[in-house]
């Protein structure tokens, strides 16, 4: 007994595999990833098929978050991702400046201490008035760094979070539409 799952290739994308890895290229870019397991194997043909030659439950669980990846990667470089994160304050002005892969931040609740984040692979992030956009192809790649800039002021200094609403608060993320 075996079991398989077949993902259909979106139009205007390339699959191939190269070793353990795959690669997704599409219009706004590829993305490359390496997918190893002893008992799960993938094929690339006109369809991308993951199969095991068991059928136990771990096995399925793999086949199924490989397949997700795989739709994700699908859809990163042919639409891509971008969130969307609020710039809070109401008692101390922050200041978000961008220094080449990394944004900081200073005077986060009036503290002196300058507060940083990496960006990620390829993700891109655009300081605007009062947000900061974070978009790329790689899904991962731009929640996490989106998840790093919001982590920056999670550290409130025992300062009562019901009061003090400041900080950087993902409002919107998914798949762009632009």
């Amino acid at each position: 007994m075996a079991t398989e799952k077949i993902i259909e290739i979106t139009d205007g994308v390339r699959a191939e595999k190269d070793g353990d890895a795959l690669k997704i290229t599409g219009p706004r870019g590829e993305v490359k990833r390496n997918f190893v397991h002893p008992r799960v194997k993938i094929t690339v043909n006109s369809n991308i098929v993951i199969k095991s030659d068991s059928e136990g439950k771990a096995d399925r669980a793999v086949i199924n978050t490989w397949a997700a990846h795989m739709r994700n990667m699908m859809d990163g470089v042919t639409n891509g991702y971008k969130y969307i994160l609020k710039i809070v304050y109401s008692h101390f002005p922050m200041t978000i400046e961008l220094k080449g892969r990394v944004i900081e931040l200073k005077n986060f609740l009036g503290g002196r201490g300058i507060r940083t984040a990496r960006i990620l692979g390829d993700t891109e992030v655009e300081i605007q008035k009062e947000e900061i956009i974070v978009s790329g192809i790689n899904k991962e790649d731009a929640g996490q760094t989106a998840a790093n800039i919001e982590q920056m002021c999670s550290d409130t200094g025992g300062k009562d979070i019901r009061v003090f609403h400041d900080g950087l608060y993902i409002s919107s993320k998914g798949v762009r539409n632009d």
